[in-house]
């Protein structure tokens, strides 16, 4: 009889985390902090001397997200801050890879998502209007990460992610830094606004 193939990782935690059915009790920030710190963005081709990480691209999503909905609850700011998280087990497909993989890509990253937002309070499927908020921060965090590390144009750069409004961006840096430096930030950043939510 064919062994079934294994859909769980063993994380440095030393929870099981099964891919296909995940818990929230087998959720560790730390997991999420270490991983994302890792997986480099654009699949590690942009310039510099450290990868561009998911946990740099998420706090700088949650920057951007405070700055477009200033008044946002700080489980809003949470969930910006971990919009990303699933990547910390099936890293960080490109967008064409996606769209190749098909919906299956979709339904794994929303298991992992529901699963990651009620291990930290938040709901499991967010409200509408806070995930198109999220993705524009997430948009216009693409476009300064495309423009200023990844090679694009701005005029490419506009076609693809939307040009945005330059008083949000002009005064905020891409940040290329040892992994360990960034992890420690996005952890100390979900404590503080673990600490706000409660």
């Amino acid at each position: 009889m064919a062994q079934k193939p294994r859909a769980w990782q063993r994380m440095l935690s030393g929870r099981r985390l099964d891919l296909l059915d995940p818990t929230p009790v087998d959720i560790e920030i730390e997991d999420i902090a270490h991983g994302l710190a890792f997986v480099a963005r654009w699949n590690g081709q942009t310039a510099g001397e450290y990868a561009y990480s998911v946990a740099e691209h998420s706090l700088l999503v949650e920057r951007l997200f405070t700055r477009l909905v200033p008044k946002a609850p700080a489980k809003w700011r949470m969930a910006a801050l971990l919009h990303d998280a699933p990547e910390y087990v099936i890293g960080d497909m490109i967008s064409p890879v996606k769209a190749a993989v098909g919906p299956s890509y979709g339904e794994l990253d929303g298991r992992l998502m529901a699963a990651i937002h009620i291990r930290f309070g938040l709901p499991a499927t967010l409200p509408d209007t806070v995930k198109r908020q999220i993705k524009r921060a997430d948009r216009i965090s693409a476009w300064m990460e495309a423009t200023r590390i990844a090679g694009f144009s701005e005029v490419e750069a506009d076609r693809f992610f939307g040009k945005p409004d330059r008083t949000l961006v002009d005064d905020l840096d891409i940040r290329l830094r040892a992994p360990v430096e960034t992890r420690a930030e996005f952890l100390q950043r979900h404590a503080d606004l673990l600490a706000l939510m409660d």
